[in-house]
């Protein structure tokens, strides 16, 4: 059994969620028939920086991918990027295809695309592990903010 620290994260107690165990998966396809949801309920967390040491995540349905026009529009800066893997890790505490909000490094602020609805899984901190909960309580545990910044 995989312990992460998302699994950890005390935040986790306050949701209604099922912990997922899976083999290795190589598609968005493959990930959602493992976790018996459809590909836009796999929801991936990725990393923004937005200057030096600010950073945040962007919650993205599985089907879809950051606009980022929308984001910087969103957000009112000029200017946004995606850190390297290697900072990536640094600032989260966890290795790209496993990144999540749940036991991160740092509680960097989330943005949650307005279109994650009902029942949606999340990353857990491992390859093969997530965490399926209802989004709506997702984003009001992680105190995330919603809006359009996908396409």
């Amino acid at each position: 059994m995989t312990d992460t620290p998302a699994l950890r994260d005390p935040r986790l107690e306050n949701l209604d969620h099922r912990v997922v165990r899976h083999g290795p998966v190589s598609s968005l396809e493959e990930a959602a028939a493992a976790r018996g949801v459809d590909p836009a309920q796999v929801i991936k967390t990725m990393v923004v920086r937005r200057g030096l040491d600010d950073y945040l995540y962007v919650l993205v349905p599985g089907n879809r991918s950051i606009s980022w026009p929308k984001l910087r529009a969103f957000l009112g800066v000029n200017r946004i990027s995606m850190p390297d893997a290697d900072e990536a890790q640094m600032v989260t505490g966890y290795a790209r295809g496993t990144i999540t909000p749940f036991g991160s490094a740092k509680p960097w602020p989330v943005i949650a695309d307005d279109r994650l609805d009902g029942p949606i899984s999340i990353g857990g901190g491992a390859h093969g592990v997530s965490v399926t909960v209802d989004a709506h309580e997702l984003v009001v545990v992680l105190g995330a903010v919603t809006a359009d910044v996908t396409e």
